[in-house]
C-alpha cells in the first residue's frame, strides 16, 4: 500500500511539474504582447517587450504599441526573429533618439573603442533580426542638422515596413548591407542628404519621400555581384518650403543602383537628375559604374531629356523585369506582400 501511494504521489507531482511548465512556458513566451507607457500592457518599454521574445523563435509574435513618445535607442539583434512591431497610431506612436556622428559617447567609449557615436551607431532603431516587420510607428532621430544621423538602421533580411514615417535630416534611412532585402509601403520618408542610403537590396511602394534641404535623395552603395539596389514604385518626390535643387541620388560606393519607376517628381528635382559624388579619392569615376534609371516620370521635375548622359531611360521591355519576385525573391521565392 505504501508503494502505492508513493507512486500515485510521484505520478501526480509529474504532471503537476508538466502543467506547470507548460503554463510558464506560455506565460513567458506569448504571441501577442501589448506595450503601453501607463502601465496598462505587458511592459512600459519597446525593448523590454523585444527582449522578452523567445530568442530565435520559430513562431510569429506581435507587439502591440499603444500611443506615446517613447525614448528609447531600440535594438532588435540577430536572435530575436518573427516580430511585427504595430504601432496604435503612426502620428502619436513615436520611437525617438538624437544620437549623431561626432557626439560623445557618454559612457566613456563603446563596444568598439569609440569615443564618439559614428553614423553607424547614431540610430535610434537597429534592427538586425531577419523577418521583422513595422507598422503604424514613426521612428525618428531628433538630432537636427549636425550630420549623420540615422533613424532606422536595418540590416536583417526579409524586413518590411508599411504605413510608417521615417524622420530625420541627414542619413535619415540605413538600407545596410547587401544580404539584406527590405520592403517599405506607403511610408513617408523625409531629410536632407542621402536620407536613403546602404548597400540593401529595397523596394519601395507609394511611399512619400520629402527632401528638406537642397542635397541628395539617395545615396546607395550597391555591390558589383548584387542585380538591384534602390527600386522606387509610384513615390511622390516632394521638398519644403524654398528647396530648389535635389538630385534624385549620387553613388556612395561605385556599383550603385537606384531606379525610379512611374514616380512623381517635383520641382525641387534638378534637371540633369543625378550627381557623380566627384572628389571621392578612394573611388573616383563613380559614373562609369553606377546604374541610375527612371522609367515614366511624371510631374514638373521629370525633364527626363535633360538626365545626365550616363544615366539610363527604360523602355517597355527592360522595366518589365522589375517585379517584386525578380528584386526581393532570391531562391526563398520571398514575397513581401504576403506579410503584410
Amino acid at each position: 500500500m505504501k508503494y502505492l501511494l508513493k507512486t500515485s504521489s510521484l505520478i501526480v507531482l509529474s504532471l503537476v511539474c508538466w502543467v506547470t511548465q507548460l503554463l510558464a512556458q506560455s506565460a513567458v513566451f506569448p504571441k501577442e504582447i501589448t506595450v503601453a507607457q501607463d502601465g496598462s500592457g505587458n511592459y512600459q518599454t519597446i525593448q523590454e517587450a523585444v527582449n522578452s521574445v523567445r530568442d530565435l523563435g520559430g513562431k510569429s509574435v506581435k507587439i502591440f504599441i499603444k500611443k506615446g513618445i517613447y525614448k528609447e535607442k531600440l535594438v532588435i539583434p540577430t536572435w530575436k526573429t518573427n516580430i511585427s512591431l504595430i504601432g496604435e497610431d503612426k502620428e502619436n506612436t513615436i520611437i525617438t533618439n538624437n544620437d549623431f556622428s561626432g557626439k560623445v559617447y557618454p559612457q566613456g567609449k563603446d563596444a568598439f573603442g569609440k569615443d564618439k557615436f559614428t553614423t553607424y551607431t547614431s540610430y535610434s532603431v537597429l534592427v538586425q533580426g531577419n523577418d521583422l516587420s513595422m507598422e503604424n510607428l514613426t521612428i525618428a532621430n531628433t538630432a537636427g542638422a549636425v550630420g549623420q544621423a540615422v533613424a532606422l538602421h536595418v540590416e536583417g533580411d526579409r524586413f518590411v515596413a508599411k504605413n510608417c514615417k521615417l524622420l530625420g535630416f541627414q542619413d535619415t534611412l540605413y538600407a545596410a548591407t547587401e544580404k539584406s532585402r527590405q520592403f517599405y509601403q506607403d511610408c513617408y520618408i523625409e531629410g536632407t542628404t542621402d536620407f536613403i542610403f546602404g548597400e540593401a537590396t529595397v523596394v519601395f511602394q507609394n511611399c512619400t519621400i520629402n527632401s528638406l534641404s537642397n542635397s541628395y535623395v539617395t545615396a546607395a552603395a550597391t555591390r558589383v555581384n548584387q542585380k538591384f539596389g534602390f527600386v522606387l514604385f509610384n513615390c511622390t518626390l516632394k521638398a519644403a518650403e524654398k528647396v530648389t535643387k535635389v538630385y534624385l541620388g549620387r553613388p556612395w560606393r561605385p556599383y550603385a543602383k537606384t531606379v525610379f519607376i512611374t514616380c512623381e517628381l517635383g520641382s525641387h528635382i534638378v534637371p540633369e537628375g543625378w550627381n557623380p559624388w566627384k572628389g571621392d579619392a578612394m573611388f573616383p569615376d563613380k559614373e562609369k559604374t553606377a546604374y541610375y534609371a527612371e522609367f515614366g516620370s511624371k510631374g514638373s521635375g521629370a525633364t527626363v531629356k535633360a538626365r545626365v548622359a550616363w544615366s539610363h531611360q527604360l523602355n517597355a521591355k527592360e522595366v518589365r523585369n522589375y517585379t517584386l519576385k525578380n528584386i526581393l525573391g532570391a531562391a526563398d521565392n520571398w514575397n513581401p506582400l504576403s506579410e503584410i
